[in-house]
Formats: C-alpha cells, structure tokens, sequence
C-alpha cells in the first residue's frame, strides 16, 4: 500500500496536481446505513436524515467523471458537504483534466476551495466504488451511454445520486430509467437530474410571463410552419481559451456514445417546455405526448479541425462509418416536432464548429392568444439572452404592458430591480447584472436544492419522476425516429 500511494502522489505531482494532495489518500470505510423509519406516498419508506459520516457531513463520490459538469459540482463549497471526496475512474486524460479544474478550484485568489481528494485508480471504478462505498452522494457526468447502468447499481446499493444529463441517450434504456426512479422512491432515496437551465433568470422570468393569463392568455394554435413552442439551442464544437482551443475528448464526438444533440443538450430544451408550459403538473407520456417529426443531419468536420479539437491526428476508427475521404460527418444536429396536451412544440439543437461571437446562442419563443414571450441572444442584444413580450397587434397592446408592470410589480419581493421598457411596438424586460450569474454558477445552485431533498426525501415534487421519464421519451423518440430506417 505504501508504494502505491507514493506513486499515485509521484504521478499526480508530475502532472501538476499538487494542491489536491492533503492527507492520507487511502479509502475510508463504508457508511453505516441509516435506519429507515416510516411509510410516505405511495408506500415509499421515509429517512430520518441522509447518511452521514462521524461529522455529520455529506460526502461526495465522484464516479467516471468524463465531462467538465462533474468539476462544477466542486467549483462551489456549500455548507454540509464534507470537504473530503472520493474519486473512482480510470486512469486516462478525462481523469486528469478533472483533478485540474479541482486544482484550479483550489488555488484560485477569489475564494479558493480547499478539496481534499481520495482517487483511486481503476478499470474497475463502479465495482470498486460500490465494494467501498466512502459516501452518501454519487455524482456522474460524462459517457452517456453506460451512465443508467451505473445509477441503477448505486441506487441498489442504498447510495443518492446527482447525474448530469442525460441519463439515458437510447429508447431502450428508458425502462431503466423507470427503474431506477423506481428504486429511489422504494428506499427513499433522492435520484437529481441537473437541469441547470431552470436557474437561468431570463428562463425564470418567461416562465412567470408565460403563466400569467392576463399577459401571455393561452397557448396559440399552432401550425407547421408557426408552432406554439419554437425553441433553438446553437453549440459550437471549437472553443477557446485565452486564444488557446480547448480540447474534447475523441468520446464526445461518438454519438454511440455520447448521444446526438436532441438526446443530449436537447434534455434541457425538453425539460424547459414542460417547466414552464405545465408548472408543478405531472406529464404522463404515454397520454399526453405524441411526436409527429424528426430529422437529423451532420456538421462536417474536416481532419485539421478533428485535431485543433482533439490534440489527435487522424480519426478514430469508430467514427470511420461516418468519414469519407478528409471530412468526418459529425450528426450532431436535429430537430423534433411533438405535440404535449395539444401545444405544438419545434425543437431545433445545433452544433456549429465556431462561433461567430465566442458563445452559445438560445432563442425561445412561446406564442399565446395575448402576447408572444420570447428569449433573444443576436447581435442587436450584444449576444446576450433577453426578454421581449410582444403584444398581438396594437389593440392589445396597453393591456399587455399594464398587466406586464402588474406581474414584474408582484416580483420585486423576490427580484428588486427587473423593470419593464417599451420598445417602438414591444417590451423588454430589464434584468440586472447581478442576476445573470452564469451556466457555471447554475451547478452550484442545482447542488443546493439536492441538498434540501436529501434532509427531506419527501420533499421532491411528486411531478419531477414522471416529468423525467416524458422529458427522455422525448429526446430518446426524437433521436430514433430521426435516424433512416
């Protein structure tokens, strides 16, 4: 034991890893299992409190963490986690580039963290990770399509889950998924989706537009040219840092794998329209959704741009199905028409190689009988999300603006300072700075909400389980239907 600790520490040390290496670095023994107690809905047995260490802390497994989401877990350190963290995951470049962005945590000057890491290495992460069993909550991002395997195991094994989405990229798995909500309910444990986005303030401030009758009035007719719902998500493969690219691990581009964008970034998308068309109502997919439409086509990628990307020369041979000649066709790219309790709803998730502005665009538009509430991020809004509501023709348009400073009058309680403009025949929404925090910040805030269902199980909305399973029969539909026969 005493060689491999000093060569994991040798190794992390040459790797630049040094601010993580406090303590021991040896595993500590499994948690005691909390005594269950009562009975609550549905016949779900209730917990006193979460299990915890001696201190009374949650503690962290980081499992396989393949994707940058399983670091921002960490980039904030919130009262009643444990400062110590357990790390099961193969030795590769997606390991390595984790322990980084910790270090980075660490040693930044504006209120650093200070993580204390267990890391064992292994092929053999879940099974060691579940053999040991050093906390209570386990945390997975990152190789999307083995990752409801890996949920089910640990919720078998008595263990929480916060899982970065999606969980499932196949409509095969979605009878695991089931399962594994299943289980969460039957030992009263919290299984969590992140879905950040629902911390976006222009996404939070549509939504109290949207379900306010007397501005949006009722979903619009819809046709297929015009539906109810259009929502765009544009990604860009190429990203820089400091004018330096920031590599991608060659998974991200398998979409056997990693999924294609619906089934992916679209997990979001999904999730926004339920949230915010259906506030705290369950979706039943099986009555209530039905998709009518999808396609999916590629960005091409040539080989120069593969490895600005990758660091790689040349493809890997399990994309060669998708490379001809010098050009690798990346099917990144769908859209997806579905209709949900009537509203007609167009999804379109893109991946363009770079961006014209160095960020993500989002466009939103939800149409109502009133008003149209729409979420812009062009040039004209300096590529930043805004937030209009345009009246339906100049004779509602007194109405709409009274009823819109009604709404955002009823808001200062929760949000001092949002204000309300008028623009020639529209009105913008004024958000202030200090409530665009950021996507990163947004994990911080999706840990703190885990945090309260995890001191009360019961807690959770009885709608988020079927809304999860409606919002990947979506994505999961979308994707297969797209596909050629």
């Amino acid at each position: 034991m005493q060689d491999e600790r000093f060569d994991r520490r040798k190794f992390l040390k040459s790797s630049g890893i040094t601010a993580l290496l406090s303590g021991s670095g040896t595993a500590t023994a499994p948690l005691a299992a909390q005594p269950l107690t009562t009975v609550g809905r549905g016949g779900r047995p209730l917990r006193t409190a979460v299990p915890t260490d001696a201190s009374g802390e949650v503690r962290l497994i980081i499992l396989d963490p393949a994707h940058f989401h399983a670091a921002l877990v960490q980039k904030e350190m919130l009262k009643g986690i444990a400062k110590r963290v357990s790390i099961y995951a193969p030795l590769d470049p997606e390991l390595l580039a984790h322990l980084n962005r910790i270090e980075q945590f660490n040693s930044r000057a504006d209120n650093p963290t200070s993580w204390e890491l267990d890391i064992h290495c292994s092929p053999r992460s879940l099974e060691e990770m579940l053999a040991a069993r050093p906390g209570n909550v386990v945390v997975l991002s990152g190789r999307n399509r083995g990752k409801i395997e890996k949920i089910n195991a640990s919720l078998d094994a008595g263990l929480n889950v916060l899982a970065d989405k999606p969980w499932i990229i196949r409509s095969q798995d979605l009878h695991a998924l089931e399962t594994a909500l299943e289980v969460a309910d039957r030992k009263g444990l919290v299984a969590y989706d992140m879905m950040t986005e629902r911390y976006e303030i222009t996404t939070i401030m549509q939504r109290e537009l949207v379900n306010d009758q007397a501005i949006f009035g009722s979903i619009a007719s819809a046709s297929d040219s015009n539906p109810s719902v259009l929502m765009e998500s544009v990604h860009h493969i190429m990203k820089a840092v400091a004018g330096v690219p920031s590599l991608r691990p060659l998974l991200f581009f398998d979409i056997q794998e990693q999924g294609e964008g619906l089934s992916d970034v679209g997990t979001h998308l999904v999730d926004l329209v339920q949230w915010m068309l259906f506030p705290n109502q369950a979706i039943n997919y099986r009555e209530d959704i039905k998709v009518v439409g999808a396609k999916r086509w590629p960005t091409p990628i040539t080989a120069s741009q593969f490895q600005q990307v990758t660091g790689t020369a040349g493809f890997p041979s399990v994309l060669a199905p998708y490379v001809h000649g010098d050009q690798f066709d990346y099917y990144c790219n769908n859209r997806v028409d579905y209709k949900i309790r009537g509203a007609q709803v167009r999804l379109n998730v893109l991946w363009n190689y770079e961006s014209p502005a160095g960020v993500d665009f989002y466009h939103a538009v939800f149409r109502g009988t009133n008003a149209r509430i729409e979420i812009r991020q062009t040039e004209k809004e300096k590529y930043r999300p805004e937030l209009y509501v345009v009246p339906n023709g100049p004779e509602r348009h007194a109405a709409v603006l009274q009823a819109v400073r009604t709404h955002i009058g009823r808001l200062q309680g929760a949000y001092p300072g949002i204000e309300c403009e008028t623009i020639a025949d529209e009105l913008r929404v004024r958000i202030p700075d200090r409530y665009r925090v950021g996507h990163e910040s947004h994990f911080a805030q999706v840990l703190a909400q885990f945090l309260k269902y995890l001191k009360s199980p019961e807690s959770m909305p009885a709608w988020e389980r079927p809304n999860m399973i409606a919002k990947y029969y979506v994505t999961t539909a979308g994707v297969q239907l797209g596909r050629p026969a």
